[in-house]
């Protein structure tokens, strides 16, 4: 793919403040993340893929398509300020949070502000993987964060709800006493 933007609308670590509000974007399901491990379940579980998860089944949970964010990102991006947008892919919010982040800040994520879908719970407890390696290895519902200022959220979050995102307020910035960013949950 090849793309193109204005050198003034580049999306910049440095664009983020403390106070800024994170607000994540629903997944669809794993995307096309942390499948050599859902492998690896799957075959120490011997699950079957037509057991009922959550209002579906296992495997057609699994084989959810990787939900597509750009259009309402776009949309969002020609009518309101943005800090930072971090697509979550392999590395979870752990690793991928931080590379948005300027020096001596934080991600401080409430895991309560959003459902974590059935099939990372099915995940978790058939795997018997504990929780920080569910947060590095799988998106665990959130597919996508945007960082806005504090002062534009509810309008961020009324804009790609009309775009139809299932939106959350999940957490905001804070400074660090580290150079290093990082994620932090409560």
């Amino acid at each position: 793919a090849v793309g193109i933007v204005e050198k003034s609308k580049i999306l910049r670590p440095d664009r983020v403040a403390v106070g800024d509000v994170l607000l994540g974007l629903a997944s669809s399901g794993p995307h096309s993340n942390g499948y050599s491990l859902i492998r690896k379940v799957l075959a120490v579980t011997d699950a079957s893929l037509a057991q009922p998860i959550g209002d579906t089944t296992l495997g057609e949970a699994l084989l959810a398509p990787t939900r597509i964010y750009v259009k309402a990102l776009l949309a969002l991006l020609a009518e309101i300020e943005v800090h930072a947008l971090a697509h979550i892919t392999g590395g979870g919010l752990t690793e991928n949070l931080p590379r948005v982040l300027p020096a001596h800040s934080c991600a401080a994520i409430s895991r309560a502000s959003w459902p974590r879908p059935a099939v990372f719970d099915w995940l978790q407890k058939g795997g018997n993987i504990d929780d920080a390696e569910m947060l590095r290895t799988f998106n665990s519902g959130i597919g996508m964060v945007v960082c806005v200022p504090a002062t534009a959220a509810a309008a961020v979050e009324a804009l790609l709800s009309a775009h139809g995102e299932t939106v959350y307020r999940i957490g905001e910035i804070r400074a660090a006493d580290t150079a290093e960013p990082y994620v932090h949950y409560e």
